[in-house]
Formats: structure tokens, C-alpha cells, sequence
């Protein structure tokens, strides 16, 4: 509150007093005497220290000042009231003074009634339905906030559930996409297999047109490796196909009469060499029906099963030569391998 400095006291002049001082009935003591005063630089000196107010007549300014800071005091009580939006509206109220404006004033002031201020500019339905209104805002607020919040959770759980579903639906995709290729690719390889089976197959048909077994009702009786003391080198060099002496021996396939005659330890012997170099040794002949340089076809008779050389019995000695190398190969393979089953 803004400090006044005190009013200076007119001077009291006798002859210039009214027999009717303003604003009372009578002459008051407390007026005068008057005195001249002239207003000078250290009279109007800004009084130092504690601030002063000037004693003012009536107890109306004084009770306004008063009533001002109740207004502003119940309109902040109002709004902290308003503002409690939990509870029913708390009313702040001020003890009832009976005179105010007599406590602040003189004797003589006309007495003014106060009024609570807690009261002052509203009513208690007034301040109740602020409240309530206020109350209700901040609830349907509260309420809307919590609502998002859950929207946003569900919205979250819903985004996380359909990217699980995506995820595990791509796994699946993926896996079936693995199985089926790993199904198209397994039967891609058994159909290669089974061309590359009907392949060779035809092939050794083909051959076996071109190639046949040496003789006829035989017994396999030595095969090509087979150790023992009956040859000279240790071991079986040939194959031996046990027949009745007579029986016709074949070309196997078609080539040229190289050698015909005896052999020593071999007998009778008849080598056919064939177009790519291979040599067929036919042993133990009991008798030989080509000469050397004949061309034969496949199946010419060639010979006869016999028991010449170094035998145990009747039987043709079967060996194969490529490319007329001294040591011989097995000829049960080579047999095989020209689409022959011996």
C-alpha cells in the first residue's frame, strides 16, 4: 500500500474562522488555533523512516480499503474453492465483524455493517455449481486421459499381435517354400537318376545287340584275381566258363583275327582285337575255326571248348587286354559293362 505524506496543518487565523466548522454541528477544540504556514524546503522534506498515513475523517475510506482486500481475498478463496474438483466446494469464510468501519474509525463515524468475505461477490449455490462444474471438467478429463492411455495400450497390443502374426505367417511362407523346393529338387534328382538309369539301360541294350557272352551252358568255375597254386603267377588272370568239351565258343563283338594257335600254358588259343584296341584272349580251345586277319561279326563261332594247356578240366579261359597291354583286366566287369550278365 502506496505511503501518503501527512497533510500540513493550515495556519490558524482568527479573524478568518467561521462560527460553523464543516461538517459538525459545533466548534471543535481540535481545530484550531490556526497559524500562518508557509510551505518551505525543509517542510516539504520527504518524511524518512516509517511510513505514515494520514489520519483521515470517517470510517467509510477506511472500511473500503477494508471491503477491497475482503473482495479480492473471497474471490481467491472462490477460486481455490472452484479449483477442489474431487470434493464438494470447501467455503472460506471471514469471522463476521459487526463494525468495521468503527474499529478503524473515530467515535463519531457512522457505523458500517461488514459482511463476510468469504461471501463477498458470489453465493454459496454460485460457488457450489462452479465447483461441481469444475469437478465434472477435470472427471471427464481424467476419464478421456485414461481412455487414450488404454486406446494407445490396445492399439499397441493389436500392432504387436499383427506384426507376431506377420513374422510367424512369413516363417511359415518361407518354411513351405524351403520344403517345396527341397521336394521339387529331391524329385528333380530322382528324375535325373531314373533318366540317367533308363539312360544306361538303353545304352547296354544297345550293346548287348553289339556284344554276347562267349559259349552257352557254362558255369562260372574261376574268377579274375582269385588266388591259388594252379597259376604260374599266383593268382587268377582271367575268367573261366566250365562247358562240355565241343561247345561253341563266339565273337564276343566284331573285330579282327590277330592270333590263332597254340599258346603253351594257355593251349589253343584265338585272340580277337577290336576296333578300339582291346584284345580278347579265347584259351583252352580244343579246336580254332578262324585264321589270323579274318574279320568277324558278333556271334561268329570262332572255336571250340576244349581242355588244352595247363587245365583241370573243359573250359574256356576268358581274358581282357585294352589296348593290348600285357596285364589283363577283370573280365566279369568289362562283361558287365557292355550290358553282358555272365
Amino acid at each position: 500500500m502506496a505511503s501518503n505524506r501527512p497533510a500540513p496543518e493550515a495556519p490558524f487565523v482568527p479573524s478568518q474562522r467561521d462560527s460553523e466548522t464543516f461538517g459538525y454541528g459545533e466548534y471543535r477544540t481540535d481545530e484550531g488555533p490556526w497559524t500562518e504556514w508557509n510551505p518551505t524546503e525543509e517542510s516539504l522534506r520527504p518524511v524518512r523512516g516509517r511510513h505514515r498515513v494520514a489520519k483521515q475523517r470517517g470510517g467509510l475510506a477506511r472500511s473500503s480499503t477494508v471491503l477491497g482486500v475482503g473482495v479480492i481475498a473471497a474471490v481467491g478463496a472462490g477460486g481455490m474453492a472452484s479449483a477442489n474438483t474431487g470434493k464438494p466446494p470447501l467455503s472460506i469464510s471471514m469471522p463476521d465483524l459487526p463494525s468495521v468501519g468503527s474499529l478503524l474509525s473515530d467515535d463519531d463515524t457512522p457505523e458500517v455493517t461488514a459482511t463476510a468475505l468469504s461471501t463477498v461477490g458470489t453465493t454459496s449455490a454460485q460457488t457450489k455449481q462452479s465447483g461441481s462444474d469444475a469437478g465434472e471438467v477435470l472427471r471427464s478429463r481424467i476419464l478421456a486421459q485414461a481412455e487414450q492411455q488404454q486406446d494407445q495400450i490396445e492399439s499397441k497390443a493389436a500392432a504387436d499381435a499383427a506384426a507376431a502374426a506377420e513374422k510367424q505367417a512369413a516363417a511359415a511362407k518361407k518354411k513351405a517354400e524351403e520344403e517345396a523346393q527341397a521336394k521339387a529338387a529331391a524329385a528333380k534328382k530322382e528324375a535325373e537318376e531314373e533318366a540317367e538309369r533308363k539312360a544306361e539301360a538303353a545304352r547296354l541294350a544297345e550293346l548287348a545287340r553289339q556284344y554276347t557272352l562267349p559259349t552257352s551252358s557254362y558255369t562260372i568255375t574261376g574268377t579274375f584275381g582269385q588266388a591259388g597254386s594252379l597259376w604260374s603267377s599266383g593268382y587268377h588272370t582271367g575268367l573261366d566258363f566250365a562247358a562240355p568239351t565241343g561247345t561253341l565258343i563266339k565273337a564276343i563283338h566284331s573285330g579282327t583275327i590277330t592270333e590263332a594257335g597254340w599258346a603253351g600254358a594257355y593251349g589253343y588259343r584265338t585272340i580277337l582285337t577290336l576296333d578300339d584296341g582291346t584284345e580278347l584272349w579265347f584259351c583252352h580251345q580244343s579246336s580254332i575255326s578262324v585264321s589270323v586277319g579274318q574279320k568277324v561279326s558278333t556271334g561268329d563261332v570262332i572255336g571250340r571248348v576244349g581242355a588244352t594247356g595247363n587245365v583241370t578240366g573243359a573250359h574256356l579261359h576268358l581274358e581282357v587286354h585294352p589296348d593290348g597291354a600285357d596285364t589283363g583286366i577283370d573280365p566279369m566287369s568289362w562283361l558287365r559293362s557292355k550290358g553282358l550278365n555272365p
